[in-house]
C-alpha cells in the first residue's frame, strides 16, 4: 500500500469514503512523520497530536454515519498567523509569547466545519514579513529540496515557508497560508507545490494576525492543483466579522479542473522580462507559453506599464499598514512584557525585545512614511501608483485577455543565510518582483510547478486572473500541471 502521507487530498478523500482507510489511521501516519522529521525541517512550531486524534475519531464517526464533510478526516497544517482556539498562535514572534486565543479564525473554523483535522501550527517569517522564512523567532525552515549533488540547506521561501515545506515533505496533506506580497506563491514555487492567492475579499481575514490589511489574503498550499481547489472551496466564505470579505457565492473550483482552455486569451506582459533574469526562468516561461498554445489557448503580448513602480510602492504601503497594525503589541494585555520604570519604558523594552530585526525595520519605514511632512510625498503617492497598477490590469482584461502568464519568482530557492541577501535587504525584497502587483491590484494569482532549473530545483509559473475568477486559474493551471507533471524532492532526510 502507498505510504499514507503521500496521498493527495483527493486520493485520501476517496479512500476514506470507500472505507479503505480510517481518518485516525491517516492522522497517525502524519503524526509519526512529524515526530520523525520535523526536527530536520523546523516546519511546525507547535504540534497538536491529541487534538488531531480527537478530530480524526470524530471524522470516522461522521464517515460511518454517511455525514462526511468536504474535507472529512484530512490532516492539515495551519500557518501560525491564524488564530486557533486554545492553541499556540504567535505569528512566529517573541512578542506574542505564550498567546493562546479564546477564539478561532473564520478560515480555520470553515475547515473544521468541513471535517478537516488539525496537526499543528506551521513556522513562518515573523508577522509574515520576509521572503525566506529566516525571520521567524523559531529559526529558519529548511526546504525539502536540494540541488543535484549538494547537501546545502535551502530556504523554502516566505513568509509561508513552514506551510510549503510541510506540504512538500509530506508532513501534512495541505496547509493554510497567507499572501501579502507573494507569501503563498513564492514558497510554492520554491518547493514544487501549488499555491493560490485568491482575490482580495474571497477569504475572511478575521482571526488572522494583520500585517498589511489592504493586501493580506489567505489561501492554500497543496500538492497539486486539484487539492488547492478543494481547500479553497472550504476556506472561502463571506463573513460579517470582516467588512472586506465579499458576499459572492463560492463556486465548485474542483469542477474547473480538466476543462479545455481552447480559445482562451493568455496575456504575456513584456514588463516581466527583467534585466538579468536567469536563463532557466526565461526557458520555463517559453515552455509554459508553448504548453498553453498546444492546449489551444491564444497567446497575446500585453503591456502593464506601471509594473516597474509596483515594488517600491508596495514597500511603502505594506510597512505603513504594518506600523499601524503592530502598534497593538505593547506588553499590556497579552504576550511578552519586559518591565520598565514607567509605562512608556515598558512599551519600549517590550517592543525592543519582542520584535525581530526585520519587523523593526518595517515598522520604522512605515512610521517614517506616515509621519507629518512625508505622508504626501510617500504614502499618498504610493496609493496613487497602486491605482494605476490596478488600471493596467483592468485595461488588459477589458481587451479580452482571460489570464496572464508570468514567472512566479526571479530564481529557484537560494541558500539559508545567503550573505549577499543578509547584507542588503533590498536584494531580498526583489524576490517579490513578480508577485506584488497581484496584491496591489487585489487580483487572484496561482503558482504552479512547471519545471526544474539546471541544478534540479523546482520552478513555478504564475497565472494572474480577473477578480473572483479563480476557476479560470484552476482550469489553466491544471493544463500546465498535466503537461509538466508533478515535482517531488528526492528523499534525503
Amino acid at each position: 500500500m502507498t505510504d499514507l502521507t503521500s496521498l493527495t487530498i483527493a486520493e485520501a478523500r476517496e479512500k476514506l469514503a470507500a472505507k479503505e482507510i480510517k481518518a485516525l489511521e491517516l492522522t497517525e501516519a502524519y503524526i509519526a512523520a512529524i515526530d520523525a522529521y520535523n526536527a530536520t525541517f523546523n516546519a511546525y512550531v507547535a504540534v497538536t497530536p491529541e487534538k488531531a486524534r480527537d478530530m480524526a475519531k470524530a471524522s470516522d464517526v461522521r464517515i460511518a454515519a454517511g455525514k462526511a464533510g468536504a474535507l472529512e478526516g484530512v490532516p492539515l497544517g495551519i500557518k501560525d498567523l491564524f488564530a486557533t482556539e486554545g492553541v499556540h498562535t504567535q505569528a512566529a514572534s517573541h512578542i506574542l509569547d505564550g498567546f493562546k486565543p479564546r477564539y478561532e479564525s473564520t478560515v480555520t473554523q470553515n475547515l473544521w466545519n468541513d471535517g478537516a483535522v488539525m496537526l499543528g501550527k506551521l513556522n513562518m517569517d515573523e508577522f509574515a514579513m520576509g521572503s525566506s522564512n529566516e525571520t521567524s523567532f523559531y529559526g529558519p525552515v529548511i526546504n525539502p529540496w536540494r540541488a543535484n549533488g549538494s547537501n546545502q540547506n535551502l530556504v523554502p521561501g516566505g513568509s509561508s515557508g513552514g506551510s510549503a515545506a510541510a506540504v512538500a515533505a509530506n508532513l501534512c496533506a495541505g496547509a493554510t497560508a497567507t499572501d501579502t506580497g507573494g507569501s503563498i506563491r513564492q514558497p510554492a514555487a520554491f518547493t514544487g507545490t501549488v499555491g493560490i492567492k485568491p482575490t482580495y475579499g474571497r477569504c475572511s481575514r478575521w482571526g488572522v494576525a494583520a500585517f498589511a490589511s489592504s493586501l493580506d489574503q489567505a489561501g492554500p498550499i497543496a500538492r497539486d492543483v486539484r487539492d488547492a481547489a478543494i481547500m479553497l472551496k472550504s476556506m472561502a466564505s463571506v463573513d460579517d466579522k470582516d467588512t472586506t470579505s465579499v458576499d459572492l457565492p463560492v463556486p465548485d473550483y474542483e469542477a474547473a479542473i480538466g476543462q479545455s482552455v481552447k480559445g482562451m486569451k493568455i496575456g504575456i506582459p513584456k514588463e516581466y522580462r527583467v534585466d538579468g533574469m536567469p536563463e532557466d526562468i526565461e526557458k520555463l516561461w517559453a515552455k509554459g507559453i508553448a504548453m498553453l498554445k498546444d492546449a489551444g489557448a491564444e497567446i497575446v503580448d500585453i503591456s502593464l506599464p506601471h509594473t516597474k513602480y509596483a515594488l517600491p510602492a508596495y514597500y511603502i504601503v505594506a510597512p505603513a499598514e504594518a506600523s499601524s497594525n503592530l502598534a497593538r503589541y505593547d506588553g499590556v494585555k497579552y504576550g511578552l512584557r519586559v518591565p520598565g520604570r514607567d509605562i512608556a519604558e515598558m512599551y519600549e523594552n517590550t517592543r525592543a525585545a519582542g520584535f525581530g530585526k526585520e519587523v523593526q525595520r518595517r515598522i520604522m519605514i512605515g512610521t517614517y512614511v506616515l509621519s507629518a511632512g512625508y505622508y504626501d510625498a510617500y504614502y499618498l503617492r504610493a496609493q496613487k501608483v497602486r491605482t494605476l497598477i490596478k488600471r493596467d490590469f483592468e485595461t488588459v482584461f477589458h481587451e479580452g485577455v482571460d489570464a496572464i502568464l508570468t514567472p512566479a519568482t526571479p530564481s529557484a530557492a537560494f541558500g539559508i543565510a545567503d550573505e549577499a541577501l543578509a547584507a542588503d535587504p533590498v536584494k531580498m525584497y526583489l524576490n517579490d518582483i513578480f508577485t506584488v502587483t497581484v496584491n496591489m491590484a487585489g487580483l487572484p494569482g496561482i503558482s504552479v510547478p512547471a519545471g526544474v532549473d539546471a541544478s534540479g530545483l523546482p520552478l513555478g509559473l504564475q497565472l494572474i486572473g480577473k477578480p473572483f475568477e479563480e476557476e479560470t486559474l484552476f482550469r489553466t493551471a491544471s493544463v500546465i500541471e498535466k503537461a509538466a507533471g508533478r515535482f517531488m524532492p528526492s528523499k534525503w532526510w
